[in-house]
């Protein structure tokens, strides 16, 4: 079996100091790309939020256009079996 040494314990050390640095840096260059993403996120949400808002508005204005085309048939119908002067 190998024999463990000071050398070889402080080999290991600086290896996994140099391997946690790295992840540090790694770490550090992630956060502002998260932060980005998030805001790119939440703007399309807003976005699809919009969206919807209009989609809805012109949904109610088509059905307020469909009751009055109704209306207008059923008066065109009715004057049909009314009488004329």
């Amino acid at each position: 079996m190998t024999e463990v040494t000071n050398e070889l314990m402080n080999e290991l050390v600086r290896k996994m100091q140099s391997d946690i640095a790295s992840l540090k840096f790694d770490v550090t260059n992630t956060k502002p790309e998260l932060s980005s993403l998030r805001g790119s996120v939440a703007a399309m949400q807003m976005d699809t939020h919009q969206i919807y808002t209009r989609l809805d508005r012109v949904d109610q204005r088509l059905d307020r256009i469909e009751t009055r085309l109704e209306l207008r048939e059923l008066q065109e119908a009715q004057a049909r079996f009314e009488p004329h002067p």
